[in-house]
């Protein structure tokens, strides 16, 4: 069975379950603490026309405006404060956050995960992604990148990096057989890294119509070439042309959750992972009882 049909039968059983602010001039600043506001439900086809408390990024008139139509709801750990999340044919793969809480997790989608490794306080977990048999998992302030084996989520090595850790995804699409990292610090710009030493190769500023567009966070590489990166504090995805760094679509994911599982604890959307073999993603939040099979849709 091919691994998007594994995929479809993961979804299909679980279907039935319920389940980093940057200041002034683009410098990241606390990326755990913001909190959500109040919101309206999802429905069945189209997410969006209401808020999580907070409101879309601007859009202008060259950029794509879309929005999120829900295709399937799935159970997430509402005890997850979710920074990374890949999907590799039918198993998903997430990193969590908070000194003395994060983790790196590997499971069926909608389930429980089958492996898990805690990182020690006060490493602060953020954003992962795969390379091969192996996976980069970064942290928010302490400047250290975990190469683990992708399987059994064990650590090989540690390697050092300047300034703060927020999003990551493997760009495959940059020539040569090993691609390229692709990293957000919560500014506007993306550093571009060697996905077998983790050193710098370049960046690019992200902008829309000139001027920049910081607070990037999660981030996810897809086989078309885009970055898609959620905003954070906002109910808005951007997608990103990492040659240029012009933001080529806007999409509004306003709507998910409803008042009562924001008034529970959920947080800010955080976490986007492609769904290989379409045009579809999974999303998910920081403490969020729910994860959503979407795709993007004009407004």
């Amino acid at each position: 069975m091919t691994a998007s049909a594994l995929l479809a039968v993961a979804l299909a059983a679980c279907s039935t379950g319920d389940p980093e602010a940057a200041a002034n001039g683009g410098t990241p600043a606390s990326e755990g603490v913001a909190g959500g506001g109040g919101g309206t439900p999802a429905s069945e086809s189209v997410a969006g026309g209401g808020g999580n408390g907070r409101s879309p990024a601007p859009t202008d008139g060259d950029v794509q405006e879309l929005r999120v139509r829900v295709l399937e709801r799935l159970p997430h750990d509402a005890e997850a404060f979710t920074q990374g999340l890949e999907l590799r044919g039918d198993v998903l793969y997430e990193s969590t956050g908070l000194e003395g809480s994060s983790s790196v997790r590997r499971g069926p989608v909608g389930g429980a995960p089958t492996v898990r490794r805690d990182l020690p306080a006060p490493f602060f977990g953020e954003g992962l992604t795969l390379v091969g048999p192996r996976l980069w998992q970064l942290t928010w302030q302490n400047g250290i990148a975990f190469e683990r084996e992708a399987d059994t989520l064990k650590e090989l090595r540690r390697v050092r990096y300047e300034g703060e850790g927020w999003g990551l995804c493997l760009d495959r699409t940059d020539g040569g057989t090993g691609g390229r990292l692709v990293m957000s610090d919560g500014s506007a710009r993306l550093t571009f890294r060697d996905p077998e030493t983790f050193e710098p190769t370049g960046h690019v500023d992200v902008t829309r119509a000139g001027a920049p567009v910081d607070q990037l966070n999660e981030l996810e590489c897809t086989p078309d070439g885009s970055v898609y990166a959620n905003v954070y504090q906002t109910d808005t995805l951007v997608r990103i042309d990492p040659d240029t760094g012009a933001v080529t679509a806007d999409i509004d994911a306003a709507g998910l959750l409803g008042p009562a599982e924001l008034r529970a604890g959920a947080r800010e959307l955080n976490g986007i992972a492609a769904v290989p073999g379409g045009d579809e993603f999974l999303l998910t939040g920081k403490y969020w009882p729910r994860m959503f099979r979407v795709e993007f849709v004009a407004r």
